[in-house]
C-alpha cells in the first residue's frame, strides 16, 4: 500500500515536468517530423502527402548545401577558439590580480549586451572607411574593405563577433570550476617539481574536464542555433555566404512561407544535433568521467 502510494506520489510529482516537456519538446518535434512529408498548403488548396519529396529536394538544393558548409566552417572555428580563450581568461582572472572584480566584469559583459547593441557596436567597428578595424587597416595599407559586405569576410566577420560575445560566457563556467580544484593539489604538484605547464596538463587540465564537456557541448548547439546576429548584421548575405542552417530554416518558413520545406530542414538540423549529442555524451562522457 505505502509502495502504490509512494509511487502515485512521484508520479504527480513528475507530472508537470512530463507535460511541460511533451507540449514543448517532444509534441513540437512529432509534429515537425510529420510536417516534413507533406507539401505546403497555399491559398484553399491543402498540404498532400509527398513522402521524401521535400528531403529530396533538400540533397538537389545548392543553397542547403552552402548553409551547411557556412556552419560548419563557423562551428570548427568558433567552437575551439571561444573555449580556449575563455580558459586563458579563466585562468588569467583565479590568480590574485589587481582590480580582479573589475577584469571579470570586463570579460563578462560582451555576454549581458543585448543583441541590439552588439549589432550596432559591431556595425560601427566593421564600418568601411571610418570604422576603428578599416582604419587600422588603412595604416598598414589594406583600407576600405567592407568586411560584412564582401563574400570572403562576411562569415569571418561573424565568427569574430561570436567568439568576442561567447568567450566571457564560458570564462564563467571554467572559472568555477577552477575555484573549485583544492589547492593542495597544486602544491603538491609543485612540491615534486613540476612546472606550470606540467601542473596544468597533469592536475588542472584533467579535473575541469567535464566543464570542458559542458561547455562544450554549448558551444555546439551555440553554433547551430546562431540566428539573430545573421539577422541583425547581414541577412545571409553577401551571395549566401553568411546563410547558416537555422536562418536558413527561419527565412524559408517565415519569408517564403514555404513551412514544408522548412519542416524538413528542421528535421535535418534536430538529426545532425542529436547525432553530436549521442557521440558526446555515449564516448566522450566515459573519456572524461573515467568510466
Amino acid at each position: 500500500m505505502n509502495r502504490s502510494r509512494n509511487l502515485l506520489y512521484g508520479s504527480l510529482l513528475l507530472l508537470p515536468a512530463a507535460v511541460l516537456l511533451w507540449v514543448f519538446t517532444y509534441q513540437p518535434v512529432l509534429a515537425t517530423l510529420y510536417h516534413s512529408f507533406l507539401s505546403t498548403p497555399k491559398g484553399r488548396r491543402a498540404a498532400v502527402f509527398v513522402g521524401a519529396d521535400q528531403y529530396t529536394r533538400m540533397i538537389e538544393d545548392p543553397v542547403f548545401w552552402q548553409a551547411l558548409t557556412n556552419n560548419l566552417v563557423y562551428a570548427a572555428a568558433t567552437i575551439p577558439v571561444s573555449m580556449a580563450l575563455a580558459l586563458a581568461m579563466a585562468l588569467f582572472v583565479n590568480n590574485r590580480i589587481h582590480g580582479q572584480g573589475f577584469v571579470r566584469m570586463a570579460y563578462f559583459t560582451p555576454t549581458v549586451l543585448p543583441m541590439v547593441a552588439v549589432a550596432n557596436i559591431w556595425l560601427f567597428f566593421y564600418a568601411p572607411g571610418y570604422g576603428p578595424i578599416d582604419q587600422l587597416l588603412g595604416f598598414i595599407g589594406f583600407g576600405h574593405n567592407n568586411l560584412l559586405g564582401t563574400p570572403a569576410t562576411a562569415l569571418w566577420a561573424l565568427i569574430v563577433i561570436t567568439i568576442w560575445k561567447e568567450a566571457g560566457f564560458f570564462m564563467i563556467f571554467y572559472l568555477a570550476a577552477l575555484q573549485q580544484i583544492s589547492p593542495t593539489l597544486i602544491e603538491a604538484a609543485r612540491l615534486e617539481g613540476a612546472t606550470p605547464m606540467q601542473t596544468f596538463r597533469r592536475v588542472t587540465a584533467p579535473l575541469i574536464m567535464p566543464t570542458t564537456l559542458f561547455v562544450l557541448v554549448n558551444a555546439l548547439i551555440g553554433a547551430f542555433r546562431l540566428v539573430d546576429h545573421v539577422i541583425a548584421l547581414t541577412k545571409g548575405g553577401p551571395d549566401n555566404a553568411t546563410t547558416l542552417l537555422l536562418f536558413y530554416i527561419y527565412e524559408t518558413g517565415f519569408q517564403y512561407w514555404d513551412t514544408g520545406y522548412a519542416a524538413a530542414l528542421t528535421v535535418f538540423l534536430l538529426a545532425v544535433l542529436a547525432l553530436i549529442a549521442l557521440f558526446q555524451f555515449g564516448y566522450l562522457d566515459k573519456k572524461v568521467h573515467y568510466r
